[in-house]
């Protein structure tokens, strides 16, 4: 007969798989779409500006969301939610391949992005419950999973596509996997509600603005690598078309690699060493980009971003679930909310900048608001 310690150790590794499953289910979806754009553009006959339009709606949609998500998975617990919205997720993936026509596209990306804001929010609720279960730190490799499934989906797909399926069959093969992945997951996901009477919306306050604060700049930086690494290395490097993809592959392999290795990081040094520590990391990383004269010196900037930024959110998400000041459930909604803006309004920001000066300016501009996290985490995290 097992002991009743072999039980609960049993329990807990089914639940921290589960996690991850889900982790990697949020990840996955979210690149599956990115393979779609130029077939959707093509489908439907969209110009450059139109397609700008439409990709609104996936950050809109998932904005929408968000904010509410926290407090749904507290009254209903995160099983319902999470198989809920990922559901919708996996509905919605194949009818953006499918439907020809705008306000369809619309309706469907909006969707797409409520369901993965929902999911976003909950996982990282169930992780916070996991991770207090476990008492240690194992947040980054949650994380992880997600920049593993995120490279999973992006790759997978172009290597469907090359293999000779069409779009619409490589996204019903990539639905098909995500619907496994939740099966595997779904008995292990907290079922019990937190309370029957959760806010649904709550404005973050205290700490948990602060650290929603630094949540949005590390956020806004990794957008900045993934939307301006490949313009900043065509046309300020001279680099072919053809290898500009190279700056966020660079970037995005020592974020994973940082991740995986991140939970025994963060036990031998601790939270605010790794906060400090990462952002100075990935400050010194866009400098020198933005001062680099090769293009090889700029793919170690983008490494260095990489491997600075991959621990901080996962840390972040950690302590705001120690905090008192709010509910979980309506600090971690609060948090990703305001976090996710800086992926969709960082672009835009670095965009401004270097329209009115250079981009390399605009990386530093970066720099400054890592270096305020680096300057002000050891206070902060105190609080935490």
């Amino acid at each position: 007969m097992p002991s009743d310690l072999a039980l609960r150790r049993t329990s807990f590794s089914t639940r921290q798989t589960a996690t991850r499953a889900i982790f990697l289910v949020a990840g996955y979806g979210r690149a599956s779409w990115a393979p779609l754009v130029p077939f959707v553009k093509a489908r439907i006959g969209l110009d450059d500006g139109q397609l700008g339009l439409l990709l609104l709606c996936l950050g809109a949609g998932s904005m929408a969301a968000m904010p509410f998500a926290g407090g749904l998975a507290a009254r209903f617990g995160c099983r319902a939610v999470i198989t809920l919205a990922t559901v919708v997720l996996c509905a919605t993936l194949p009818a953006l391949a499918f439907v020809d026509d705008v306000r369809s596209e619309i309706c469907a990306l909006t969707l797409f992005g409520m369901s993965a804001g929902v999911v976003d929010v909950a996982m990282n609720f169930q992780a916070i419950e996991v991770e207090r279960e476990s008492g240690r730190s194992i947040m980054s490799g949650f994380h992880a999973f997600y920049s593993v499934g995120g490279i999973g989906g992006a790759a997978g797909a172009s290597l469907l596509l090359t293999a000779g399926l069409s779009h619409s069959a490589s996204t019903i093969v990539a639905t098909l996997l995500m619907v496994v992945a939740l099966c595997y997951a779904y008995p292990a996901l907290i079922a019990e509600p937190q309370t029957s009477q959760a806010t649904l919306f709550a404005v973050p306050r205290g700490i948990v603005l602060v650290l929603s604060v630094f949540t949005f700049i590390v956020f806004l930086a990794e957008s900045a690598v993934l939307d301006w690494s490949g313009v900043f290395l065509t046309a300020e490097r001279g680099m072919s078309h053809a290898y500009a993809g190279y700056g966020y592959a660079a970037f995005a392999a020592t974020m994973t690699a940082g991740r995986l290795m991140g939970d025994r990081m963060v036990g031998r040094l601790g939270r605010t060493r790794i906060v400090i520590a990462g952002s100075l990391c990935a400050a010194a990383g866009f400098a020198l980009t933005a001062f680099a004269t090769s293009w090889a010196v700029d793919l170690l900037g983008y490494a260095l971003v990489g491997a600075g930024c991959s621990n901080i959110a996962p840390v972040l998400f950690s302590s705001v679930g120690k905090q008192k000041r709010m509910p979980t459930s309506a600090a971690v909604a609060a948090m990703t909310t305001i976090g996710y803006c800086g992926i969709f309004v960082g672009p835009a920001l670095i965009g401004a900048i270097a329209r009115y000066t250079t981009l390399a300016s605009a990386f530093l501009a970066v720099v400054v608001l890592l270096a305020v996290i680096g300057a002000s985490a050891r206070t902060v995290l105190r609080e935490a």
